[in-house]
This record gives C-alpha cells, sequence and structure tokens, in this order.
C-alpha cells in the first residue's frame, strides 16, 4: 500500500512540475516566434528575479514548520506555529518584492517604463501571496497531495492558455507579466482555499482550525523555528543565484536581445530537470529506508539511484547535442541559429544536475546540511566570476561554459573539497554487497 501511494504522489507531483516545464518551454517558443529575441530576453530576465523571490520569501520554512508542528503538545500550538509562519512569509514575500524592485531599478531602468514599469512592481508584490503555500504542505502532511498538485496544475494550464491568447491578439511582454503575477496570487490563493476545504482535525476528537489571520502570530513559536531553518534559507538563496544569474548578468553586460537568445537555449536544456527532482523525492523513502538498514545497503541503493541517473542524463545530452541544430532551426528560427552552440554546451550542465538531487537527500540524511549551503556558495561565486570573465570575450557562449563548469563543481567536484564527502565518496565506490 506504502508503495502506490509513494507511486501515486510521483506522478501528481511529476505532472504538475512537468506541465509548469513543458509550459514554459512552449511560452518562450511563442515569445520569440511573435515578439523576437529582445523580448524573450526582457521575459527571461525579470522571470529569473522573480526566481530569486521563491527562497527568500520561503525563508527554509516548508518543510521545518511542519516537523515542528508534530512536536506540539496541543492543536493550538500548532496552529499558530502554522498561521505565524504564513503571516511571517507574507511580509517578507511584501519585504523581498521591494527590494528585487529596487535592484531591478539600478541595473534596468529602462524596463521600469512604459507599460513594463506597471507589470514589473505588480508581479513581484503578487508573488508574496506565494507565503500561502504553507497550507499545501500541511495538507500534504494530512494525506491530501494529488488535489494541491492537480489544482496547481489547473491553473497553470489556464493561464498559458490565457498568455497564449494574449499574445494571439497582440499584447506584448507587459501583458504577460502580469498573468503571471496573477498566477502566482491564484496558486496561493488556491491552496488556503483548499486548505479550508480539506483540513483535517490537527489531533482526534479536536475541531478544526479557525480560518487564518495575522492576530495569531506568536514571536516565541516562530524564533527557534528560524534557527533550524537558517541554513536551508541561505542555502536556497545561493543555489537560486547560481541558478540564475547568468540570465540576469547577461542581460546587465550582454543587452535583453543576447539573453532572450541564451535563455532560448537554456530553457530546452533545463526542461529536462523535472525528472531527476520528482524522482529523487520519490526514491527519498527508500533511501531513508537503506540507511536504517546500514550504511552497506544505503551506498548499494545511493551508487544505483547514481549510476541511473548519470546514465540518464549523458543519454539525453548526447542525443540533445547532435539534435541541437534541428531542434533550434525548428522552434526558433534562423534569427537564434547562435543558441545552438549554448544549447550544446548547457545541455551537459544536466549530468551534473540529475546527480546534485540525489547528492542533496544524501546530505540531508546523513546531516550535513551545511555543507548544501557550502556547495551552492562555490557554484554562486564561480558562476559570478565566470561571467564576468567569459561574457566580454565569449559573450552568451562565455556564460554557457562558466554555467557548466559552476554546475559541475557546485554538484558534484565539491564533494573532493570535504574530508567527510571524500570518504563517503569512496565508500559509495568500493562497497561490496556482502553475503
Amino acid at each position: 500500500m506504502l508503495k502506490k501511494i509513494l507511486v501515486a504522489r510521483a506522478t501528481a507531483m511529476l505532472g504538475d512540475r512537468l506541465v509548469k516545464l513543458v509550459a514554459a518551454a512552449v511560452l518562450t517558443i511563442f515569445v520569440a516566434r511573435v515578439l523576437g529575441a529582445s523580448e524573450l530576453g526582457i521575459y527571461s530576465i525579470v522571470m529569473a528575479w522573480s526566481a530569486f523571490l521563491v527562497p527568500l520569501s520561503s525563508m527554509g520554512l516548508n518543510n521545518n514548520v511542519i516537523r515542528r508542528m508534530v512536536q506540539q503538545q496541543t492543536g493550538e500550538q500548532a496552529m499558530t506555529l502554522l498561521y505565524s509562519a504564513v503571516s511571517l512569509r507574507l511580509a517578507v514575500g511584501l519585504l523581498g518584492g521591494s527590494l528585487m524592485l529596487l535592484g531591478f531599478y539600478l541595473l534596468y531602468p529602462d524596463m521600469l517604463q512604459g507599460h513594463t514599469g506597471i507589470a514589473i512592481p505588480i508581479l513581484f508584490l503578487l508573488q508574496s501571496f506565494f507565503g500561502l503555500l504553507l497550507f499545501e504542505f500541511y495538507l500534504n502532511y494530512q494525506g491530501t497531495f494529488r488535489s494541491t498538485a492537480y489544482l496547481k496544475t489547473a491553473i497553470t494550464l489556464v493561464s498559458f492558455g490565457a498568455k497564449l491568447l494574449l499574445l494571439y491578439t497582440g499584447f506584448g511582454i507587459a501583458s504577460l507579466l502580469l498573468m503571471t503575477g496573477i498566477e502566482f496570487m491564484l496558486v496561493g490563493v488556491a491552496q488556503y482555499l483548499l486548505y479550508r476545504f480539506k483540513q483535517k482535525p490537527f489531533m482526534p476528537g479536536t475541531a478544526t482550525w479557525p480560518p487564518y489571520h495575522p492576530r495569531w502570530f506568536s514571536g516565541a513559536q516562530i524564533k527557534p523555528l528560524l534557527k533550524r531553518a537558517s541554513w536551508l534559507w541561505l542555502s536556497g538563496i545561493v543555489a537560486v543565484i547560481y541558478l540564475k544569474i547568468d540570465i540576469v548578468m547577461l542581460g546587465a553586460m550582454a543587452g535583453a536581445e543576447q539573453a532572450g537568445i541564451y535563455a532560448a537555449a537554456s530553457r530546452l536544456s533545463e526542461l529536462w530537470y523535472v525528472f531527476p527532482a520528482t524522482l529523487a523525492t520519490r526514491y527519498y523513502p527508500d533511501m531513508l529506508k537503506a540507511y536504517q538498514h546500514g550504511m552497506v545497503p544505503y551506498y548499494l541503493k545511493l551508487r544505483r539511484f547514481a549510476l541511473f541517473f548519470f546514465s540518464a542524463a549523458f543519454g539525453i545530452a548526447l542525443l540533445m547535442t547532435f539534435a541541437a541544430p534541428w531542434l533550434i532551426s525548428l522552434l526558433f528560427g534562423a534569427d537564434f541559429s547562435a543558441a545552438i552552440e549554448v544549447l550544446r554546451i548547457h545541455i551537459w550542465a544536466g549530468c551534473f544536475i540529475f546527480v546534485r538531487y540525489l547528492i542533496s537527500q544524501h546530505l540531508i540524511i546523513t546531516e550535513q546540511e551545511p555543507l548544501s549551503l557550502l556547495s551552492h556558495g562555490i557554484g554562486a561565486v564561480l558562476n559570478i566570476g565566470l561571467n564576468l570573465w567569459l561574457i566580454p570575450s565569449m559573450g552568451i557562449v562565455g556564460a554557457a561554459w562558466a554555467t557548466l563548469v559552476s554546475y559541475a563543481f557546485a554538484s558534484f567536484f565539491f564533494l573532493f573539497i570535504f574530508a567527510s564527502t571524500r570518504a563517503q565518496l569512496w565508500q559509495l565506490i568500493t562497497t561490496r554487497r556482502t553475503g
């Protein structure tokens, strides 16, 4: 029964993430075809800044809130903790959106004119509704996970259809950014409404909780939670920096048009990342169970998963390398021919990203979370430094090489830096089945 539940959960999660990525990829193609590389660059730059807001406003609280709620003595204490975390995330989301807007103004003042000057601030502020997604994690804890995934998928599809309609009827990038902000708001509000409809009593024989209100905020409840979540919070922020900084720096150093051409290639490359993200979540219980039975069965299982993930990524990279000219020409047209070389380089980063998802699970299981922050920090510093060096001389191809090198070090080669991970890597390689 547990296996069936995990498979169903993985299926729902994969469907939600795959729909999001496919919709984003198709939208990228339509924006490129209808509006051109420059407008695609503006859209990609804004969405990269939007991605910075996700870990900034989540504060590493997602699973940590649920873990601490289970430890509470009463349902009221658990509710106060949940509602306090939601209030904090909403406030930090608004503050973070304002900071993002300030940074955007300093780097791209020309984009904050005309219609985009209205759409971009609204997008950043509406993203604060992501604070309500904590209710989704609580619903998942109570066993309601497919409804949350299906609801998000439905909103994604409706938003995607609306964006295509806006493009078809002659609207520009500003309308797409506004629609994206509305989508963020709808996802957050929908998860809260689903929570109100689906929630079960926290403890048997107790009543369901009243509606969320900021008056339930408790600093005493949230303070110890923030201490525990700080590593994950910082790690998430640094991870997004090294994953998205290439588009931001290209826009500032080479212009929106070059950023748009680069975005076309990177979107095709990153489309594949949904599979390791979902499968790693699916296999996490299996890895945890193996770890509880000893290091030999754990390393054997981890090695088997790692070989599977790497082989899949290698096959995808090889196929995309040969298919790049045909794909770019078919999907984006002759104006995006410069994206061919970018795709041929960028796609190989997937070999490291695929395995990184398993390594992240390993660091959590073995309680080495600080190494996650350090590895992402290495990636961020490398990516920024290499982009500063390579973009002026090589343009978007230099940004692709910077991405590949930084992803490789932050995802895998950092294991050779620390004594503990070197020893674990050696055990992973040399462990043999006993009996």
